[in-house]
């Protein structure tokens, strides 16, 4: 992996919510992650693999060879990816200061953005049938 606290040992959105999945799982094939990862929002096979692959590679999570599948396993913690995202929060908007952060955040009235929403699935021919009876 590369040196801490850079940028690019900080996960990107979809390889986030992949290592997500592998926190949830503890292990997992593509098939497995992909079906945590497409509970919201609709992605390949392929694409998955592919986030794997390069998660692999970042060093971010481990491959193993099990039949004819590949099962990923995650070696970057949750904490730790935490931390990096911390860090690049203080180095990025706080002149690297941890401490002027927190104290930004403990201020008074001091609010972090509104979650967002959670995903609004489509309706379905068989939800409409249910709503109208």
């Amino acid at each position: 992996m590369r040196r801490p606290g850079r940028s690019s040992d900080i996960p990107p959105p979809l390889e986030l919510a992949c290592l997500r999945a592998l926190w949830q799982l503890g292990e997992g094939s593509v098939k497995d992650v992909r079906i945590l990862v497409t509970s919201s929002r609709n992605l390949a096979y392929t694409t998955i693999m592919t986030v794997l692959e390069r998660l692999a590679r970042r060093g971010a999570v481990e491959r193993c060879k099990r039949g004819r599948a590949f099962l990923y396993k995650p070696v970057m913690g949750r904490e730790q990816a935490r931390r990096l995202a911390v860090k690049e929060l203080a180095e990025t908007y706080f002149d690297g200061s941890v401490d002027e952060l927190r104290r930004y955040l403990d201020r008074p009235g001091a609010s972090l953005p509104p979650a967002p929403p959670p995903p609004v699935d489509e309706p379905t021919d068989a939800d409409i049938d249910t709503t109208l009876l």
